[in-house]
């Protein structure tokens, strides 16, 4: 997404997946409901049950209307999750691509890419399950193959990259929240205060002392790196992913890239 100090493209037309969505209802002083509140008591309704527990039925129960004016602002319960994932990306911008930053900008974009999954229980399976190509988020997605386009990688590359790194922070923070839900569980409370919990350090503690606990002999590999599997620091893990990507990355920039062949497309026989 460009910045205040770069040229704004023309909003891209209506993608055809979103041609049935209901327009942007006027609101009154007697129907104060929008599609702004549907989908802020949507978020409401999700961070208290979760994807699981979230529903037209609960979201209509939160604003004390009936289900059926909810269809006046969005078309279905996908529609709505469509939106509320897209409400994470309000305000959201991307620098201007500088290829001499190139691996520090992509640190800062899974950092908050991160962050933003983060600021809503679920939100990763919701991302996993909506592609970002809707026309509000188009010019955030263009400004993140610009990143990498800007780096030197090779089309091919930077076309995979893009998908790789999101894939990366989805399936990172999935799992993340997955054992914070396990270690809520396991203390009787709720997932949403399971994100310090000393379970989650013991969970990863008693998972290092079996691998340790392992005939060397038969598993050297477990063994030997016993202390270093499972750490219970996040933020070390992830930003050790993003790392090997980087890496990973640089290695196709064309000074490194000396003699290597960018992979072809494959045979479809």
């Amino acid at each position: 997404m460009n910045d205040a100090a770069a040229h704004t493209p023309a909003s891209p037309p209506p993608t055809p997946w979103e041609r049935g969505r209901p327009a942007r209802a006027r609101v009154s002083a007697r129907t104060p409901l929008s599609r702004e509140r549907v989908v802020e008591a949507a978020l409401t309704v999700l961070d208290r049950q979760g994807l699981d527990g979230l529903s037209m039925r609960q979201v209509a129960a939160e604003l004390g209307v009936t289900v059926s004016a909810l269809y006046a602002h969005v078309r279905s319960k996908d529609d709505l999750l469509e939106l509320m994932y897209t409400r994470l990306f309000d305000g959201a911008a991307l620098p201007e691509p500088d290829p001499e930053r190139w691996q520090e900008q992509l640190r800062d974009y899974a950092r908050t890419g991160r962050e933003r999954l983060l600021s809503h229980r679920d939100m990763a399976r919701i991302s996993m399950a909506y592609a970002p190509f809707t026309a509000e988020l188009l010019p955030h997605v263009e400004a993140f193959l610009g990143l990498l386009r800007t780096a030197g990688l090779p089309d091919r590359i930077a076309a995979e990259a893009g998908d790789l790194i999101s894939t990366y922070i989805d399936g990172f923070v999935l799992g993340e929240t997955m054992w914070r839900e396990r270690a809520a569980e396991a203390a009787g409370e709720d997932a949403e205060d399971a994100s310090d919990h000393p379970d989650v350090n013991g969970m990863a503690a008693e998972m290092q002392d079996y691998f340790a606990s392992l005939p060397e002999s038969d598993f050297p590999h477990l063994h030997a790196l016993a202390g270093l599997m499972v750490t219970d620091s996040a933020d070390e893990r992830f930003g050790i992913g993003v790392e090997i990507i980087l890496r990973g990355l640089a290695s196709y920039l064309p000074d490194a890239a000396a003699g290597r062949t960018v992979p072809s497309e494959p045979d479809h026989d």
